[in-house]
């Protein structure tokens, strides 16, 4: 069987074994969080693994669960149950559970381990490494959280099949992020492939780590370098937030981050970082892969000030990551408010240049 250590505690496997999950028999109480699609698709899968005593807590799926509410089933559960800070808890799931799960164990007692059981890409690439944990408040994604490491990673791609294709590409935005952030080379290779069945994940899953690893390590708390992991995120996650809380369709995380890239890269065009190839190769790729989502002018007047509760931001200046080239990104960038609505508007023009043709 094969088996990577992508980085410090996170392994991807091929398949597991049931020594993979020797080490949790030390433990006072084994926990499982879950939603109910991942009881239903990956909990089977490991459940013969674990400890026979182990229980099962299982929590409503979707971003909008993730929430101080759910929190407090998830710590009235362990309570009950009489988990003591020698128990560990098993997040099965993808961001949303990690984030949430991870939570409320590092709080729970002030501290209980956890072992993270990713099971989408998104979360196998980016949520499940560098120890952020939270939940949204108010509508501002993960506003509340803390830093704490796993105690574990176990990352096994076969998950990937029990999801929804748009799950799958969801993530990827993550995996084009990395590239473009740190490795020029990666993303000659990512930029050829608009077929995510092509992509071989026992491979992309572990490189995509490494990078984000290679970051994490420099600085960990998210005092300087790490914020280059937020390309994309400072008008993405504002976009998200707005889609969640209104009543259009929601977007998927790597729907909005997608968006979100490209009017960062636009913004970095106009201030000169990147060129106009650059850029236009950018925007281009991820046009062809991801949804179409139509920005309208009453959206973008709400999604603006949705940019001032970004966490980079000091003082009020609204800070984001933005590319200097393919492979390097430099953070701690002010954008303003005209500077997010010109490039909103120019995604929106792209869009429909691209669906006319």
């Amino acid at each position: 069987m094969k088996v990577i250590e992508a980085a410090p505690n996170v392994l991807v496997y091929e398949a597991f074994e049931a020594k993979n999950f020797h080490f949790i028999e030390k433990y006072s109480r084994v926990g499982v969080l879950t939603d109910e699609n991942t009881l239903l698709h990956c909990y089977p899968i490991i459940k013969d693994y674990l400890p026979k005593n182990h229980l099962v807590f299982t929590i409503k799926s979707g971003e909008e669960y993730k929430n101080l509410e759910t929190c407090e089933q998830i710590w009235q559960f362990l309570t009950e149950n009489n988990f003591d800070r020698k128990a560990i808890l098993i997040n099965l799931g993808g961001g949303v559970i990690g984030d949430m799960g991870g939570f409320c164990a590092a709080t729970y007692k002030r501290g209980i381990d956890f072992i993270q059981m990713p099971t989408t890409l998104l979360s196998q690439v980016d949520a499940s490494v560098g120890g952020k944990l939270g939940i949204d408040f108010k509508g501002f994604k993960n506003h509340i959280g803390v830093f704490k490491m796993p105690k574990k990673v176990l990352i096994y791609p076969y998950f990937l099949k029990t999801l929804p294709k748009r799950e799958v590409v969801s993530g990827y935005a993550e995996v084009v992020k990395h590239a473009l952030i740190k490795d020029a080379q990666h993303w000659d290779i990512l930029k050829k492939n608009v077929d995510l069945d092509q992509l071989d994940w026992q491979q992309i899953i572990p490189h995509s780590i490494e990078i984000k690893n290679s970051v994490v390590e420099d600085d960990p708390f998210e005092n300087g370098v790490r914020k280059i992991l937020n390309f994309g995120h400072t008008i993405g996650h504002a976009i998200e937030s707005y889609f969640l809380e209104s009543d259009k369709e929601k977007l998927l995380h790597g729907e909005a981050i997608a968006i979100g890239m490209i009017c960062e890269a636009f913004i970095a065009y106009q201030k000169k970082y990147i060129n106009e190839a650059t850029f236009n190769e950018i925007a281009q790729y991820l046009l062809r892969v991801y949804p179409s989502v139509q920005i309208t002018q009453e959206d973008i007047e709400q999604i603006i000030p949705l940019t001032l509760q970004d966490k980079k931001n000091t003082k009020g200046t609204i800070n984001a990551s933005l590319l200097e080239n393919t492979g390097k990104a430099n953070y701690n960038q002010p954008i303003s408010f005209d500077e997010i609505k010109q490039s909103i508007e120019r995604y929106n023009d792209l869009l429909s240049e691209a669906t006319s043709n």
